[in-house]
């Protein structure tokens, strides 16, 4: 037995996440952070702009793992205030049922969702956020763009990986023509 306390439980390490990602899915959340008016229609949404590993730079929305013996609810937090900053003030749905859940597979043409390291399932949310969002760890910016916006092939170009198809799902799910 270790003499050491572990101070990260759900963490894996870099070798132990790898083994699993090669050999069960992994569960994600993703994001879609939006500004909503009184009426509550969507009047614009929050797309991260990132450098990717390979040093291209994409736009994204808010994604990351659900830890074990974490809630779905408390990774959803944790990703938003990760990605947008402790003063996001996300509204959080009541109903964690997600609008869509997302299958990526290191085989591209599977779904329309793609992650070269693993086979993951992800459940993904609209979230509406009210505060004042700054980005944080690998964000290089966030960028508020209309509807129209983002349903636009130039944005939907930035994103790898499917999340231009998820971007337009969410779109489709709160009435707003993705075309």
């Amino acid at each position: 037995m270790s003499d050491l306390t572990e101070t990260t439980p759900g963490w894996l390490s870099a070798d132990e996440l790898e083994m699993a990602r090669a050999r069960m899915p992994i569960l994600y959340v993703e994001a879609v952070p939006v500004r909503v008016d009184d009426s509550g229609e969507v009047t614009s949404v929050g797309l991260l702009l990132r450098m990717g590993p390979d040093g291209n730079v994409s736009r994204t929305l808010v994604s990351g793992r659900v830890l074990h013996h974490e809630r779905v609810r408390d990774a959803l937090l944790r990703h938003l205030e990760k990605d947008l900053g402790p003063v996001a003030l996300p509204r959080v749905p009541t109903s964690l049922q997600p609008f869509t859940v997302a299958e990526y597979f290191p085989t591209q043409g599977v779904t329309p969702y793609h992650d070269p390291r693993q086979h993951a399932v992800s459940l993904a949310y609209i979230v509406p956020v009210t505060g004042d969002c700054r980005p944080r760890q690998d964000a290089l910016d966030l960028v508020w763009f209309s509807p129209q916006e983002a349903a636009s092939l130039t944005v939907q170009s930035e994103m790898p990986g499917g999340h231009g198809f998820l971007l337009r799902q969410a779109l489709a799910h709160v009435g707003l023509s993705a075309s």
